[in-house]
């Protein structure tokens, strides 16, 4: 299935969330798995190599470090798509970016330190491809959160994601930590010693310093990071609702609680292009599959949403994440 062993297949599914903050984190997460502490650290890196995992370690939440995450979008011309997409993506505010089916083809996220970064590498971006940029920043955010599982049918979803607190500014320790491990942890037998090396700082305050940052929500989560594509999730689909303005928050709240959506927002319209405000991320082995899910949520909606679109990706064109 998928062209993954057995073993990878536990890997995958078991190893999302939930890496241990010990001296030897691949020896305690292997003895759950039934594996030695060298078969997983060959295995993450067999699957690394593949693509099959895009990262193995924390997921920073940029906005609790007090900077800004903002989706946009660009109607690049055909003749002109690879060499806008080579622009857009040497920009390091770029952390995905995604090609869509839609007059709106090319979807990218920013991601930078600071607030004003983002209307920065929105300059930058229009500066050098002469395109507007369609920015959609988050007005609201129902639902972060899920697990992929290997071959399965739908993803399955995780506890809703805590309310961000106020920004919590990084210390300089912090900062080098988070520097360290934003590629992934090293994979070695003692991952926390090897980045105390990189640091400078004692193996005992970078497990200290890491749990702070993931109790504190700078970190999502540590763990691996499925390329959905690779493990049978072909079918990658942004819903979109025009929903009355008023009825909003009720609905994305119900959204938000579907297993089948991994993330949920709502965001600003922009007409007369764009008249969507509720976002909603599905991921299925078939179209067909994830079009019927969401034919059946809209239904859900009643008359409060007024139309939808289901936007597939058919091309990965960057996914590294945030970069400080």
């Amino acid at each position: 299935m998928n062209g993954l062993s057995d073993t990878e297949r536990l890997v995958v599914d078991h190893l999302q969330e939930g890496f241990p903050l010990v001296a030897r984190p691949f020896e305690a997460a292997g003895r759950a798995l039934g594996l030695d502490e060298d078969r997983l650290i060959t295995t993450l890196q067999a699957l690394l190599s593949r693509r099959v995992l895009t990262r193995f370690g924390p997921l920073v939440q940029v906005e609790r470090l007090g900077g800004a995450f903002v989706l946009a979008a660009l109607s690049v011309p055909e003749p002109r798509y690879e060499a806008v997409a080579a622009q857009v993506n040497a920009l390091p505010a770029v952390a995905h970016n995604y090609r869509r089916e839609h007059a709106l083809n090319m979807w990218f996220v920013l991601a930078t330190e600071q607030p004003e970064g983002i209307g920065e590498a929105i300059a930058t971006i229009e500066r050098h491809t002469a395109l507007p940029v369609y920015a959609f920043p988050k007005e609201r955010e129902y639902f972060v959160g899920m697990r992929f599982t290997v071959g399965g049918t739908a993803p399955v979803g995780q506890g809703r994601h805590r309310p961000l607190a106020q920004p919590c500014p990084l210390e300089t320790a912090d900062r080098a930590l988070v520097r360290a491990v934003q590629a992934g942890l090293p994979l070695v037998p003692a991952p926390y010693a090897e980045v105390a090396r990189l640091t400078g700082l004692e193996e005992s305050i970078v497990l200290a310093r890491l749990s702070r940052l993931l109790d504190s929500g700078v970190f999502r989560r540590i763990g691996a990071v499925p390329n959905h594509y690779a493990i049978g999730y072909t079918a990658n689909g942004m819903a979109v609702f025009d929903v009355e303005d008023g009825a909003v928050d009720r609905l994305g709240e119900a959204l938000g609680a579907m297993p089948a959506v991994s993330h949920c927002y709502r965001r600003p319209r922009r007409l007369p292009l764009w008249p969507y405000n509720l976002f909603a991320m599905l991921h299925g082995d078939s179209r067909e599959a994830v079009c019927a899910e969401v034919a059946r949520l809209r239904t859900g909606m009643g008359e409060a949403c007024r139309d939808h679109a289901v936007l597939f990706s058919s091309r990965i064109l960057k996914k590294t994440g945030l970069r400080i």
